[in-house]
């Protein structure tokens, strides 16, 4: 009994306490798992709130899934539940982040179509780097159809005859010895569109390749164009050929690299035949070089104008066209070698309709001296239309005398440098501020200028002021005319000289140094917004380098006439009727 009635065993408390565990562990177990987490349970949010918590409190947040090797490296995406941060927030972090960054970014250097043609230049093993030319193949009515019909070119001239010889025309005979042997041409002075192009045709750097181009031909004659209709045509058939002209080039894509900067073509008359000022059916020309496209191209003229930026003067073609340097050299040695008994010689005929012109106080003090040569010119037969007679006349001559033409040039200047005579000019615009590619600009180291007012009033002695000119600074100035001799003609069109450069390759020069200088001032921003157009006389006069332009001595020369409303009266389209005036003459 005593066994019976004492505590039970502890191992059967254990085994109790143990049950009771379990049990109430199995009844929360079931509470909050398996209740809970069935769809649509009230305690559902509640829980999955609280294990949110727990895991935001305790554990990392994973790492995004990463695309398996991908071909460009992609930012990580942004959460859903996380927007992406605003532009202002991102740079407001990077500048937190990097305080001493750079807050401005230059802009990329822009990329200009022409790019490639300057690069040509860099090739040192490319004899045509940066001399390529491209040439537009135009269609026939612009060149070939007008000399298909030469005979309308001209109301008094029948041109057909200075076609021949790729527009050299026939050639001359040398009966009184006064030309050499061969490369002497009756050419006619308005003949450069030909020759120009003819002689392009033997360009050694043509290219198919526009991109590569450092500048674009447009083989238009121009000059032929306008003479054709000047007389008898209205306004609408003047313009016509040019209107025509201008929308076919701006409908090809090398116009559109430069919007026709690059381009250039040639018009062998003086500047005034293509500037009609207004649209009357009685102002003179047409208004080529008026055309807003035709502005952004260059026009080589045998006369340009002192006042528009557009057009640049060329030498007039004279009548030696050598076909190899030998020719050349063998004639500059010539003009060395003669005697020459005349001091000064004068060609040409008075202007009694021009008030302004000083030619008849020429013709009186040529007259009255003793050491003057003259060969007047007049309507009708004269020695003055013929070549040899010219060239001997200036072949005798220390000095000629080049007053201003029916414009401000005339060809006799041309003619009388390549016989070795050193021109003797009365107003800057008949040749220092013209061929300013062709000639030096230092005017006095191969011509003597004496202003036409003196002459005009009759205070200047042209005896005396040639006399004045020390013997050795004469020698020194014909020599410097002589060694100009390459420069102011024009080669055969059917050869081409080896190492001199005629005023062809002169010309080609100039044009491509002018759009390369462009070209880089367009890339570095340095283009001159100050640009005056009506002093662009003043420019051609800068040296290299220099860009500035102030008062000029011959600032009095040219101060150019307000064209009240465009009056066709003014002086230079009365210069362009008078210079038709003197073609049919036929004087030079």
């Amino acid at each position: 009994m005593e066994k019976v009635g004492g505590k039970p065993p502890q191992s059967r408390l254990c085994f109790l306490a143990t049950l009771c565990a379990m049990f109430w562990v199995l009844i929360f177990y079931f509470h909050f798992f398996v209740i809970a987490n069935e769809p649509g349970s009230a305690g559902a949010d509640t829980a999955a709130g609280a294990a949110a918590s727990i895991a935001r409190a305790e554990l990392p947040l994973p790492e995004p899934e990463r695309v398996s090797d991908p071909a460009v490296p992609l930012p990580p995406p942004a959460l859903v539940s996380e927007p992406p941060p605003t532009t202002a927030t991102v740079a407001k972090v990077e500048e937190e982040e990097k305080p001493t960054a750079v807050a401005h970014q230059e802009a990329a250097p822009r990329d200009y179509a022409f790019q490639r043609a300057l690069k040509t230049a860099e090739n040192k093993s490319d004899p045509c780097g940066g001399r390529y030319i491209y040439v537009h193949e135009l269609p026939p009515r612009f060149n070939d159809d007008m000399l298909r019909e030469c005979e309308r070119l001209s109301l008094w001239t029948n041109m057909c005859k200075f076609m021949s010889n790729e527009g050299l025309g026939p050639p001359l005979g040398n009966e009184e010895g006064v030309f050499s042997n061969t490369g002497w041409y009756a050419t006619n002075q308005f003949m450069v569109d030909v020759i120009f192009r003819n002689r392009m045709k033997q360009y050694e750097c043509l290219t198919k390749d526009s991109s590569i181009a450092a500048a674009v031909f447009v083989p238009f004659y121009a000059g032929f164009d306008v003479a054709r209709y000047l007389w008898g045509h209205n306004i609408s058939t003047r313009d016509a050929a040019s209107l025509d002209l201008i929308d076919w080039l701006r409908k090809r894509p090398e116009w559109n690299v430069m919007g026709g900067r690059d381009h250039f073509l040639v018009g062998g008359r003086i500047a005034w035949d293509f500037r009609r000022l207004t649209d009357k059916e009685s102002d003179w020309g047409n208004k080529l070089l008026f055309m807003p496209a035709a502005k952004n191209m260059s026009m080589l003229v045998v006369e340009s104008s002192p006042w528009n930026a557009n057009d640049f003067a060329i030498p007039y073609p004279t009548y030696f066209h050598p076909a190899k340097d030998a020719d050349v050299l063998l004639w500059q040695d010539r003009m060395r070698s003669l005697e020459r008994p005349w001091l000064f010689s004068f060609a040409g005929a008075p202007r009694p309709d021009d008030p302004k012109s000083i030619r008849s106080q020429l013709i009186d003090q040529c007259r009255t001296s003793s050491v003057c040569k003259l060969l007047e010119c007049d309507l009708g037969e004269s020695k003055c239309h013929s070549p040899s007679a010219i060239m001997n006349m200036f072949q005798n001559s220390l000095f000629c005398l080049q007053p201003q033409g029916d414009s401000y040039t005339r060809r006799s200047a041309f003619d009388s440098m390549l016989a070795g005579c050193i021109p003797v000019f009365f107003h800057p615009g008949s040749a220092y501020v013209q061929y300013t590619w062709h000639l030096p600009k230092n005017y006095t180291r191969y011509s003597v200028f004496i202003p036409e007012d003196g002459v005009r009033k009759g205070n200047v002695s042209i005896e005396d002021r040639l006399k004045s000119i020390h013997p050795d600074m004469v020698k020194k100035m014909r020599e410097e005319v002589i060694s100009l001799i390459p420069r102011v003609i024009y080669a055969d069109p059917r050869s081409k000289l080896e190492t001199l450069k005629d005023a062809f390759d002169v010309s080609v020069e100039a044009i491509i140094n002018k759009v390369t200088q462009l070209r880089r001032d367009i890339i570095e921003d340095h283009e001159d917004k100050d640009f005056v157009e009506e002093n662009s006389w003043k420019y051609d006069l800068l040296e290299e380098g220099q860009r500035t332009i102030g008062p000029h001595e011959w600032d009095p020369f040219f101060s150019k006439p307000k064209d009240k409303g465009g009056d066709s009266t003014n002086p230079s389209t009365n210069a362009a009727k008078n210079s038709w005036k003197n073609e049919q003459r036929g004087q030079n």
